[in-house]
């Protein structure tokens, strides 16, 4: 802390000739989505004891979780609301129905004694393809103890449920049922971006299947999205739910990360999406960053 109060007295002393600065704009609450660890400021730049306070709070809530009200843009509340994502998707999503984080308008953190530390938030969750939205409740407990635990949640959206899609995932499954060639892609979306419009169900299938792994290994620390799918492969199966072999990209927004998994999970109309198994994959030192981790 010491080092960095020198060299941020040496930066303003060499480039102004005093300890005062031009202020700049306010930061913009969309930043949050570039960096899960900022946390938004509005700073009078002309003060130098005030900047340096700014850096003492920064380093503090890094160390120490807030209790209480929370800054709905603050990392903690963001990481918490994601895992309500997550568990919606397994819950809930479809090749036709994949539901994705809008706003978080409220948040409150308490410990719990005994149990772990929980996060009551106040959301508006959007549903991806048909981009309706609708603002819902959600509690999320993360457990204590040195094993990782998959989060507890609990969440309603009812009126994003109620959009009817049976229709389109019952053409889906019976056209894949019945055909003799077996879908595979890979490298979803590609380098520019681009996802072929007879990919887009599947290329949701495996964000739901993803998320059986989001949600497992989310915890206070962690952030995460689906990258890419590097493959995507169906399999033969004589039952009655569609198979595939899944090889997924997770972006951790923390550490940076990119982190490789395999995944076999099925999926039908009636059942949904059923993961079978999910294996995470040593780190590949010599791969190439996917093109849209946001």
């Amino acid at each position: 802390m010491s080092l960095r109060i020198v060299v941020l007295l040496a930066v303003l002393s060499g480039v102004t000739g005093s300890p005062s600065v031009t202020p700049r704009p306010e930061a913009d609450s969309a930043f949050m989505t570039v960096h899960p660890n900022s946390v938004p400021e509005t700073v009078e730049e002309t003060e130098l004891s005030e900047t340096l306070d700014i850096l003492v709070e920064e380093e503090a809530d890094e160390d120490v979780m807030e209790t209480g009200e929370l800054n709905p843009n603050h990392y903690q509340a963001q990481r918490a609301a994601k895992v309500v994502q997550h568990y919606l998707n397994t819950r809930y999503g479809s090749p036709y129905r994949l539901l994705g984080l809008h706003r978080v308008h409220s948040g409150n953190a308490e410990d719990v004694e005994g149990s772990g530390r929980k996060y009551q938030l106040e959301i508006s969750v959007q549903e991806i393809i048909s981009n309706m939205t609708e603002k819902c409740s959600a509690e999320v407990l993360f457990p204590r103890g040195g094993q990782q635990r998959s989060p507890q949640v609990q969440a309603s959206c009812e009126e994003l449920l109620k959009i009817n899609t049976t229709a389109q995932e019952e053409a889906l499954y019976q056209q894949y049922k019945m055909k003799q060639s077996l879908f595979s892609a890979q490298n979803v979306p590609d380098s520019y971006g681009h996802i072929d419009p007879d990919t887009k169900p599947f290329w949701h299938l495996c964000i739901v299947a993803s998320s059986f792994i989001m949600l497992n290994e989310s915890s206070e620390n962690t952030l995460f999205n689906v990258a890419q799918v590097a493959n995507i492969t169906q399999l033969a199966t004589e039952n009655d739910q569609l198979k595939f072999d899944c090889h997924v990209l997770l972006h951790e927004m923390v550490s940076q990360e990119i982190i490789h998994w395999k995944l076999l999970f099925t999926w039908s109309p009636p059942e949904g999406v059923k993961v079978q198994q999910m294996e995470q994959l040593p780190h590949c030192h010599h791969c190439e960053k996917p093109p849209n981790t946001n």
